[in-house]
């Protein structure tokens, strides 16, 4: 699944390809949206912002309309100078957004949605998401505050994946997060102090900045997919696990990870 950076990575490039520029033409492959007229209703809307939030992309429109998008596991948003080859297949497409110089195209988006600006503020399932981790300032108290909220006997990796506590992390950094602050992502969040919370969370936000930064490109992974390896840091064998309602599986070492 596309973290956090991937999506603010991804929300840059779509900016720099839409905003400010003329839309030539909108189209909506995809059967679902056959009815809901999108290229009509965004006819002459320029685009006025890109932004993510979380794992949430928005593109919003002049007008009151944003178009909401969620990547789950497997969209992507693809920018491409007019006339190049798409990464996907065409029958891929969500939706196309054309400019004089570019083509954006969402990829297998399973949530995919034209919205006012006030539902996006409104909305439940955005209303109801923790702290983003990439925010320009972290509210790290409302983090904090989520996090003693929530089930105590929970693994502190398992409750980071928790998008109601801190949006943006995946797999990923759960698992890169807890190794750079040497916490065992297995340990209850009722026996993690605020400060070692905060150092993992610290940890992810710097190196998910770095991602930001390259594009979303990923640099330096310690233990992350890298079961049966030797650990960087004391040399134990990495361990692999699923962990949490989904099983997601989580990376450490359990020799320095404590």
């Amino acid at each position: 699944m596309p973290e956090g950076d991937t999506i603010h990575a991804a929300a840059r490039r779509v900016g720099s390809a839409l905003v400010g520029k003329e839309i030539v033409s909108i189209e909506t492959p995809q059967r679902r949206h056959t009815m809901d007229r999108w290229p009509e209703r965004l006819a002459g809307r320029p685009v006025r912002s890109v932004d993510a939030y979380g794992k949430h992309l928005f593109v919003r429109f002049d007008g009151d309309l944003a178009l909401h998008s969620h990547l789950r596991m497997g969209g992507m948003w693809g920018v491409y100078e007019s006339g190049r080859r798409w990464s996907r297949a065409p029958r891929r497409a969500w939706i196309v957004m054309r400019t004089p110089t570019h083509e954006v195209v969402e990829f297998d988006g399973p949530v995919l949605e034209l919205m006012t600006e006030s539902r996006t503020r409104f909305d439940l399932r955005l209303a109801a998401l923790g702290p983003d981790i990439l925010a320009p300032e972290l509210d790290e108290e409302r983090l904090l505050r989520r996090l003693r909220e929530d089930d105590p006997t929970r693994g502190i990796g398992d409750a980071l994946l928790d998008q109601r506590n801190i949006a943006g992390i995946g797999n990923v950094w759960k698992a890169e997060g807890c190794f750079d602050a040497a916490i065992d992502p297995w340990r209850r969040v009722a026996e993690v102090p605020d400060e070692a919370v905060l150092r993992i969370v610290r940890a992810m936000r710097a190196r998910m900045q770095d991602s930001v930064s390259r594009g979303g490109h990923i640099r330096g992974l310690q233990v992350y997919d890298r079961a049966g390896r030797r650990c960087p840091r004391c040399n134990t064998t990495i361990r692999a696990r699923g962990q949490g309602d989904d099983n997601r599986t989580t990376y450490w070492c359990p020799g320095c990870q404590r």
